[in-house]
């Protein structure tokens, strides 16, 4: 797994790529951790890249999703891969998480203007 972090009008963008499993998701969540220490007011996770995601995956979102809403962080996830949408919802965390087909409707939703 690998992360690249990029800002874009000043959105925090994190593009993972990789599998986001038990041996993955911890470095994953060392960084959501940081980020919620910072409090980032809005984080994308672009998920183009991302071929698989398991239980522990979806779990250090959870986490990052109850630390930002303590602080009323904006988060998004975008351009999920079919079976990685399926993850999602079969946990339906579909239901919970915003999830958007690309990155600029994303980012519509986050800044609440146009990309």
């Amino acid at each position: 797994m690998e992360i690249k972090e990029t800002t874009e009008h000043s959105l925090l963008i994190l593009a993972v790529s990789g599998e986001i499993d038990l041996n993955h998701s911890p470095a994953l969540r060392t960084i959501l951790r940081d980020k919620a220490k910072a409090k980032t007011p809005q984080l994308l996770l672009d998920f183009t890249s991302v071929a698989y995601i398991d239980s522990s995956g979806l779990a250090t979102l959870i986490e990052y999703y109850q630390s930002a809403r303590s602080f009323s962080g904006k988060f998004a996830l975008c351009s999920l891969s079919v079976r990685v949408r399926s993850s999602f919802d079969l946990m339906r965390l579909s239901e919970v998480f915003s999830i958007f087909v690309d990155q600029a409707s994303a980012q519509k939703y986050l800044t609440g203007g146009t990309p």
